[in-house]
């Protein structure tokens, strides 16, 4: 099955700003994708070219299999669109702004309709312009999944919100999209608020994607090692250059892997590369501490010439 998402090579310059350099990904049908990145890290340019709001410098970027500068009434039709801060007709209540979206949708779903205001528990007739921004991001979902896309484009929709808005919202799109077929794009600088929802994960840093694959392989193949080591000539840095990070105190030290598989191979390299090893373990690590290490690890790296 193609992708929903397919982004070859693309490049957005600025004047003597590359905001997005040489970005290749894809996001399969029916997933969740966060794509991660601090802020200025390229990931509103890259939403804003895959909506043609922006045109790429340089590579392709296609959305249902068509080029994103080509896209047109049909193919916008079916994307939906969430962003921080977006602006909602304030003068407006929420029910009259459902009637207004009502028209302009011809798959408009009011079953759907009325089921995300009774989730998301949205006063129909107080004008939205006293809304909380908790709640206007609320009513941004509900117009934007009400006519059933089959992609949903977030950029960074729960920034700055109350955590526990931010998680009821989360609660609500985990439960929306186990019972639907939505592929949601999901941009965010905090991988704590996207963890739940998302099946792939993509990284970004300064405009160059730095991973992307599935929540699943990630968790697998990064690993944090602790290890001690019997008296002699301590541990150097160079013993660690395949690390994606280390820490070395006198005889003990601490390093992340970044090509796990299971702890049977992981203590025959150590015991090949570590001979006075005296004692090891793995521990799972956490996607947000991945991706600490890995932005790290690209910032250090010198670019290419």
């Amino acid at each position: 099955m193609n992708p929903v998402i397919e982004i070859q090579k693309m490049s957005c310059r600025f004047g003597n700003v590359e905001a997005v350099r040489n970005l290749t990904l894809e996001v399969p049908v029916g997933s969740v994708y966060a794509f991660l990145g601090t802020n200025g890290a390229g990931k509103t340019t890259t939403i804003k070219t895959l909506l043609n709001l922006l045109q790429p410098s340089a590579g392709t970027a296609r959305i249902f299999g068509v080029d994103s500068t080509h896209l047109g009434p049909p193919e916008l039709a079916r994307i939906g669109y969430v962003s921080e801060n977006q602006q909602l007709p304030e003068k407006l209540n929420v029910q009259q702004m459902i009637d207004y979206c009502r028209a302009l949708y011809a798959n408009w779903d009011d079953a759907l309709c009325r089921r995300l205001v009774e989730r998301f528990a949205l006063p129909m007739n107080r004008p939205i312009r006293g809304f909380s921004r908790g709640m206007k991001t609320k009513a941004a979902l509900l117009v934007s999944l009400a006519y059933r896309p089959e992609l949903l484009l977030m950029d960074e929709p729960f920034a700055g919100l109350d955590p526990l808005v931010r998680d009821d919202l989360v609660q609500g799109m985990l439960e929306l999209s186990e019972q639907e077929n939505w592929t949601v794009f999901i941009s965010s600088h905090d991988i704590d608020e996207v963890e739940r929802l998302a099946d792939h994960v993509g990284m970004i840093d300064n405009g160059v994607l730095t991973l992307s694959e599935s929540s699943d392989s990630l968790r697998t193949r990064f690993r944090r090692v602790d290890a001690i080591f019997a008296e002699g000539p301590p541990p150097t840095p160079d013993l660690f250059k395949d690390a994606l990070s280390s820490e070395i105190s006198g005889l003990s030290a601490r390093w992340i892997e970044n090509h796990y598989t299971d702890d049977e191979e992981l203590g025959a390299r150590i015991r090949s590369r570590f001979p006075n090893c005296q004692a090891w373990s793995s521990s799972p690590l956490a996607l947000r501490d991945a991706f600490v290490a890995l932005t790290r690890a690209q910032r250090a790296t010198p670019p290419a010439l």
